[in-house]
């Protein structure tokens, strides 16, 4: 079973972060970005929660849609401090010039 699931979280993770990277070529926002990527680790959660509750047929199944979330969540804040490193980096370029 983990044959399945282990890639599926990996395809989630790069989803997450491609449907985030084109949501930061639109509107230019890193910030943004974050955002949507943490909107789409519960949406992502959820859809894996159910997949493997069909595949599995066990209730405590839903444990590895939880799982799923936290490292997507993870991804998110991992952006999100990216996002503020590339804010504060710009501000002290801005002020030393």
């Amino acid at each position: 079973m983990s044959d399945f699931l282990l890639p599926l979280m990996g395809v989630f993770i790069v989803i997450a972060n491609i449907i985030g990277f084109i949501f930061y070529k639109k509107k230019k926002n890193l910030y943004f970005a974050a955002f949507i990527i943490l909107l789409l680790a519960v949406l992502f959660g959820a859809i894996g929660g159910v997949l493997t509750i069909f595949i599995i047929k066990d209730a405590f199944a839903i444990f590895y849609g939880m799982q799923l979330g936290q490292y997507l969540i993870a991804n998110s804040v991992i952006v999100f401090i990216i996002a503020i490193l590339v804010t504060v980096i710009k501000k002290y370029n801005n002020v030393k010039v």
